[in-house]
């Protein structure tokens, strides 16, 4: 892909909320069609077919909506309805799926062989879809580098219209100019309003609970400050190595895998201040002012700012397992560890450091926001022997969701050797408070509101940008530094540095 410079992105206008405030109103909702680029590969068999299979079954997408499939396998609609009935049967438990359900959904599915690379082979879809009258929900499930010949494809084809919306899956870009070089493909085509940029962590029910958390309770919004909060800690933790992917990960690396994205839009969400209405435009705009204002780690800071690692061999849950050289069958230099401290330079957040975690080859599979509160400012239980720990809230992601408030209560006893008192959780576990309530997973969630048109949980072009302008600040100083990753034994949590860029400040990590 060319490295172009990009000059400064146009102001986009916005459309005003309708009556259902994250609908706009030049955008078609309940389209006639999905088509699905890369409806052969790896996400769609796990994620996509699977989760439009679960929308179908519940009745929740319009009864005439065809999905077309594309890739480059040489299948049919019988085929491709085969690898979806062998998707389902592998990714759906068998108490869910009724024989009719299935089959009424496979009858949605069609086919069409075309090599998204080739702009000359979109006229047969065109063909297929008929004369320009549907409305068209296009999702790229395919390699970035394939994005700007598959716009083009798209528009030389007719495809493009008032009628059609984009849907792109991450990454998008390496840096921020491959990343501009992206977008502007798109936008030659698409219109932003109706370009629709996934992230999957925002799917998840537990991050959309962050938002209610927060905005919904008086509790917590008074001390979400830098008066109330002393440190906010991220981690994202994975026991897999590669998985398959040795090639796309060893060009990105753990920093532009997970940090770039799902990692700043967490950070985003937890930092950002109360948008005035829950819509799409006022969200964003929130958390692109968060983006704009994180503190730059770059050549001066990036060596006390910032920890990279790479995992040797070791074992994760009793297993041993191959270092990252071995596993990817050569050396490397790509990072499979990164933690940084961070600082958004504001006035909600001034002197507040953000500590970010994530990795392979960890020793659990977790995925946390912790948000450690500033301790009582003077302990009455002192003199008595008690001492006093500062409130900690603990988000989970994954692999459990739940929302745990620790706090300080007295151990039951006379009290003759002194007060005790010890940290005890006020726990919300949504798969307990929620029992009646299907868990979903986050595709169907972001395809439902992608197939509406609700654009709210999907990440503006700006956000993007402004995610990759400071990653590549932290990239081009470890370069200028001579930083390479230092080695960690799998199943531990990482080099030991990571654990002196926390406590310098007297912080531990929560493992």
């Amino acid at each position: 892909m060319p490295r172009v410079t990009t000059s400064k992105p146009q102001t986009i206008s916005y459309p005003a909320p309708g009556a259902r405030p994250y609908r706009h109103e030049d955008i078609a909702v309940d389209p006639h069609v999905v088509v699905l680029f890369g409806a052969t590969g790896d996400l769609a068999r796990r994620m996509l077919l699977p989760s439009l299979w679960a929308l179908h079954d519940e009745q929740l997408i319009p009864p005439d909506l065809e999905i077309v499939g594309s890739g480059r396998h040489d299948l049919d609609d019988a085929g491709l309805r085969a690898l979806a009935e062998t998707s389902l049967a592998k990714y759906i438990p068998d108490e869910r799926r009724s024989h009719d359900s299935v089959a009424s959904f496979l009858r949605r599915l069609r086919y069409l062989k075309l090599d998204a690379g080739k702009p000359q082979e979109f006229r047969p879809l065109a063909n297929m879809l008929g004369d320009g009258s549907r409305d068209i929900a296009i999702f790229l499930s395919i390699s970035p580098s394939l994005y700007p010949p598959a716009i083009e494809g798209l528009r030389v084809a007719g495809l493009t219209g008032e009628r059609a919306r984009i849907g792109l899956e991450k990454p998008l870009g390496h840096d921020l100019p491959s990343s501009s070089f992206i977008n502007d493909a798109v936008l030659s085509a698409f219109p932003e309003e109706r370009t629709f940029r996934i992230d999957h962590y925002l799917g998840k029910e537990t991050v959309q609970n962050l938002l209610a958390l927060r905005f919904g309770n008086g509790l917590f919004e008074p001390l979400w400050n830098a008066t109330g909060i002393d440190h906010v800690q991220i981690t994202v933790a994975e026991t897999v190595g590669l998985e398959g992917r040795g090639g796309f990960y060893d060009e990105a690396g753990a920093l532009r895998d997970m940090v770039q994205n799902h990692m700043l839009q967490l950070l985003a969400l937890v930092a950002m201040e109360p948008p005035a209405h829950f819509n799409a435009t006022e969200v964003r705009d929130e958390k692109v002012k968060v983006l704009r204002s994180l503190r730059p780690i770059d050549r001066t800071s990036s060596t006390a700012h910032s920890v990279i690692g790479q995992y040797g061999a070791g074992a994760v849950g009793g297993v041993p397992v191959p270092s990252y050289s071995d596993e990817l069958g050569k050396p490397s230099s790509t990072e499979t560890f990164v933690a940084l401290k961070a600082h958004v330079d504001n006035w909600r957040w001034k002197g507040v450091p953000f500590y970010l975690r994530t990795g392979k080859r960890m020793p659990n599979r977790q995925s946390e926001i912790l948000i450690q509160f500033r301790p009582v400012p003077h302990s009455i239980f002192a003199s008595r022997g008690a001492s006093v720990e500062p409130n900690k809230l603990v988000i989970r992601l994954q692999p459990e969701e739940s929302i745990r408030l620790l706090v300080m209560a007295k151990e039951p006893g006379l009290d003759r050797e002194g007060i005790k008192l010890r940290e005890v959780p006020l726990e919300l576990s949504l798969s307990s408070a929620f029992a009646g309530a299907r868990r979903r997973i986050a595709y169907e969630r972001l395809l439902l509101d992608f197939i509406e048109g609700d654009p709210t949980l999907f990440v503006r072009r700006d956000e993007v940008e402004a995610q990759w302008a400071w990653i590549d600040r932290i990239r081009d100083g470890w370069a200028m530094n001579g930083m390479t990753p230092r080695p960690y034994t799998a199943g531990t949590w990482g080099p030991s540095a990571a654990i002196g860029l926390t406590e310098r400040d007297g912080v531990s990590w929560h493992d």
